[in-house]
């Protein structure tokens, strides 16, 4: 358990903010914030990753719908998993979350991990993941760091600073952390971090995490998104797969399908390439 603080002058001014705005702006109503449920946070927080909450929602909702319990995700073939995320992008998320539902179905017998040391080695749940299933599912206090969290921090007590670590930003995360209440404390910074990037810009630009994102348009990932989409109404082959994608080269197309091949995103049947 984390130790208790004692805030600076500045903290509590700083604490307040964040939970005044919140009061009277927080995003209250998105559905991933109305459950305790492990599983549904899971799936939210892989969704959410690198994707923006407007288009996590219907998909968030649809993906509940066709998978509604851990042992239906587990149960079902990858394919079936990967179909049902197309239109989020990032699709070995899909894969981890997948490989998750069978580690605790298989490791833990269908107990999802209650623990941070064990949730930490599902498939694809690092620190972060981890932390957030914790916090949201169990409201137990274990400091987190993202895209929005960096910036509320950063915007307050570094704005005269250039280049700021996460070294940097931990120790005071760790003191405001409201360990009473560190479910909605951690949606408050979330959501006080959105309302900065919309008002400011991206104060995360100064974060030496900050990678900035390659375009996406005629990147390697737009045509593995392009391939798997074609791949939903049933297996193609090479030729196929060329005409109904004539706008990339075709030495672009085959180096990705090995891409998705050596992922196991998809799989090749003779002359066929499919879902798993």
């Amino acid at each position: 358990m984390l130790k208790t603080h004692f805030l600076s002058r500045e903290e509590k001014a700083f604490t307040k903010k964040v939970w005044s705005y919140y009061k009277a702006s927080g995003r209250h109503d998105l559905p991933w914030r109305k459950t305790a449920d492990s599983y549904k946070i899971l799936v939210s927080e892989l969704m959410l990753q690198q994707t923006q909450v407007v288009r996590v929602l219907p998909k968030y909702k649809e993906f509940l719908r066709t998978f509604p319990t851990l042992r239906r995700l587990a149960d079902a073939p990858l394919g079936e998993v990967l179909k049902a995320w197309q239109g989020l992008g990032y699709n070995r998320r899909a894969k981890f979350l997948w490989l998750a539902a069978q580690a605790i179905q298989t490791v833990y017998k269908g107990r999802f991990p209650k623990t941070f040391s064990e949730l930490i080695r599902l498939p694809g749940v690092g620190h972060y993941t981890a932390g957030a299933v914790m916090n949201f599912a169990h409201n137990q206090a274990y400091p987190l760091i993202e895209t929005n969290i960096r910036s509320v921090y950063i915007n307050h007590f570094f704005h005269d600073k250039s280049v700021v670590s996460d070294g940097e930003l931990l120790p005071i995360i760790e003191r405001t952390l409201d360990r009473s209440n560190p479910r909605e404390w951690n949606w408050a910074l979330m959501d006080y971090g959105a309302h900065l990037k919309g008002t400011i810009g991206n104060i995360n630009s100064k974060s030496t995490t900050y990678k900035k994102q390659s375009t996406f348009k005629g990147s390697d990932r737009q045509i593995r998104g392009a391939i798997l989409r074609t791949l939903v109404v049933g297996p193609q082959t090479n030729g196929t797969l060329s005409k109904k994608l004539e706008n990339i080269e075709k030495e672009h197309l085959v180096l990705q399908l090995k891409v998705l091949l050596n992922e196991g995103l998809i799989v090749k049947d003779k002359k066929r390439y499919q879902f798993p």
